[in-house]
């Protein structure tokens, strides 16, 4: 019992105390494989561009980009020749018309009053011609008139050699001189009388195709195949030669003016293709040429052209308008209209 005790008083230290845990390592960092991955996705970032840019480099040695570009067209007015009031309209806005076609009409009783005053008078002139009495008495003093300067002219011939030996007075040779010059004169005025009545007949026929052309004016057509834009014209209004009633857009005769800086043109030449793109259509591409390339930049045609010699002088890279001519006809569903934004591509090599 006493030996049961005394384990059981002493002290347990006998028993091996617990084990303290040991501290866990510190786990290693993951930045090193982060870096790596972003190191990675930098290079082939910068190798991207590097390619981008060596490929834009090489496009550009053969290519010449601008987006200062434009559709372009005739823009043809519409100008009566004859004034008047209007008393028809046949045209509207944007409305498509062919070549010949009416657009106004204006009021025409007075140029038909006035057609019908120089058919009337050159009827009269004609009728003057067709007389063949008239025309005989015409011709028999042109007859006659000739004869009376044949006979004063050899009179004249015969009196000088006599009037240089004194035969004859200085007189008498006055006299025949004076009569030879007045037979001339009877002679011009007797063929004038003769072709008096062709020229008269011919000054009413011309009145008479004056009046009928200003008749004619009366009805304005169109100049050309297009549409119709800015229609300024009403039923009742009186309008004056000159005046601008509307204009005509032909669709069907466009072009595109690429406005290149002057240091881009060197090597672009008449021929050259031409790839461009439009605005309005975006994604689309057009196929052209060159046509031709402005003889000077457009500053010179500029309302005040600038004057390098007077003052400081600041140098700008100028630009030289290129014309760019469609390779094809226009493509119904995507018309191009003059004033739309282009940009341009033009393969110089």
């Amino acid at each position: 019992m006493a030996t049961t005790m005394e384990r059981e008083t002493l002290p347990r230290t006998g028993r091996p105390s617990p084990a303290t845990p040991e501290p866990e390592a510190p786990a290693k960092p993951a930045n090193g494989g982060r870096r790596r991955t972003v190191f990675l996705i930098m290079g082939v970032i910068l190798l991207a561009l590097i390619g981008i840019g060596v490929r834009r480099w090489i496009f550009g040695l053969s290519h010449v980009s601008t987006d200062n570009a434009q559709v372009d067209g005739h823009i043809i007015p519409i100008l009566p020749k004859v004034g008047g009031f209007v008393t028809d309209v046949r045209v509207d806005d944007n409305r498509a018309v062919k070549v010949g076609d009416v657009l106004v009409v204006l009021d025409d009783r007075d140029y038909k009053v006035r057609l019908d005053q120089a058919e009337a008078d050159l009827g009269v002139a004609l009728a003057a011609v067709s007389n063949r009495a008239r025309v005989g008495q015409a011709e028999a003093q042109v007859e006659q008139a000739q004869a009376m300067a044949q006979k004063a002219h050899a009179d004249l011939e015969r009196l000088k050699p006599l009037a240089a030996q004194d035969i004859v007075p200085k007189q008498q040779l006055d006299a025949t001189e004076a009569a030879a010059r007045g037979a001339d004169a009877a002679l011009a005025a007797a063929q004038a009388a003769l072709v008096g009545a062709d020229a008269r007949v011919a000054a009413a026929r011309a009145v008479r195709d004056q009046a009928a052309l200003n008749l004619s004016y009366t009805r304005i057509t169109a100049p050309s195949t297009g549409v119709v834009s800015k229609k300024n014209v009403e039923v009742g209004q009186l309008v004056q030669a000159g005046q601008p009633l509307t204009t005509v857009v032909p669709l069907d005769d466009i072009w595109v003016t690429a406005n290149l800086k002057e240091t881009e043109t060197a090597d672009v030449a008449p021929g050259d293709p031409v790839d461009f793109t439009v605005d309005a259509y975006g994604g689309l591409h057009f196929c052209g040429k060159v046509e031709s390339i402005s003889p000077a930049t457009g500053a010179k045609f500029s309302l005040l052209p600038p004057d390098n010699a007077t003052g400081n002088f600041t140098k700008v890279v100028q630009r030289l308008p290129v014309r760019i001519r469609l390779c094809g006809p226009q493509d119904p569903k995507h018309q191009l209209r003059p004033g739309m934004s282009v940009v341009v591509t033009i393969k110089t090599k």
